[in-house]
């Protein structure tokens, strides 16, 4: 009896002197980036696996050097940005069909996904927009480039942006507009050194959507031309303007005509006098902001 005792009380008190060591479970922490393969993609399931030493031809591999592959894998699969060798969505911020690009300090436009449907690339330092930038990007409805060095945008580099409809090349170096998009409904181009010259004579005449037409802080010497009945604000102050005709905004031709959507027109800070061009507003329900004595 005493015996059988004994081992019972040896039993018992063997695993509390020598306890198993816990499983080490590390803290890992997984960023979600809008890619096609990503580290947070690794399941519970996968992690208690790795952290179990799993033997293959008598080697140990473990969690570590798994997570290692896998992550070079991941990185491999995303196309490098044509500034740095991060994928464009470590580089920017991807989230739901948005690429944020904000103040980087990338020269060029990255690798979008072909998802992306809004782009925001403010403050940064890109000085050329290529046709190729967005040849394979059809889903973008909205580009900001605002805050940039931006001198030249290539001849059709928005043509096949079907689905634009925002459009901010404003605080940019640009002396000429591309040409847009046809859905656009808001184009800012403020800020910039455009002069009239820069803009073709039907550069928003079929632009049937546009609704917000910002060029205030340019060099314009006159009043773009075949703006769209679609217009409601038009900035144009602190250009050059020295002149108007009756056709800028109404038509000498219609005594009739009424400009029923244009709501804002501002054109203070020009040397223009606008008092002495009365029949200019005939047509508008109130008159453009501006100097009139």
């Amino acid at each position: 009896m005493e015996t059988l005792q004994a081992t019972f009380f040896l039993f018992v008190f063997v695993p509390l002197v020598n306890p198993a060591p816990p499983l080490q479970q590390e803290s890992l922490q997984f960023y979600e980036y809008d890619t096609d393969v990503s580290m947070g993609s690794l399941t519970q399931q996968d992690y208690e696996m790795q952290s179990k030493d799993i033997r293959k031809d008598g080697t140990n591999v473990s969690l570590d050097t798994s997570l290692m592959l896998q992550s070079d894998d991941s990185q491999l699969d995303v196309p490098p940005t044509k500034d740095t060798n991060l994928p464009t969505c470590l580089l920017c911020v991807c989230l739901s069909g948005s690429v944020y690009c904000e103040e980087i300090d990338i020269e060029a436009v990255p690798p979008l996904p072909k998802e992306t449907a809004y782009l925001y690339a403010r403050f940064n330092k890109i000085k050329r927009i290529a046709a190729s930038d967005f040849a394979d990007i059809t889903t973008l409805r909205r580009i900001d480039f605002s805050g940039n060095r931006i001198e030249e945008i290539e001849d059709g580099a928005f043509s096949k942006l079907l689905l634009l409809e925002e459009l901010s090349l404003a605080e940019n170096r640009l002396v000429k507009l591309p040409v847009l998009p046809p859905k656009l409904t808001t184009f800012n181009a403020n800020q910039n050194r455009i002069k009239s010259r820069g803009i073709k004579a039907n550069a928003f005449k079929k632009l049937t959507n546009l609704a917000y037409l910002y060029l205030g802080h340019n060099a314009l010497e006159s009043v773009p031309l075949n703006l769209p009945e679609s217009l409601r604000i038009l900035h144009l102050q602190y250009n050059n303007i020295t002149s108007i005709t009756d056709d800028t905004f109404c038509k000498s031709n219609n005594t009739r005509y009424i400009r029923t959507r244009m709501d804002e027109i501002r054109m203070e800070g020009n040397p223009i006098v606008l008092a002495k061009h009365v029949n200019a507003f005939s047509c508008l329900r109130m008159l453009p902001v501006g100097t009139y004595y």
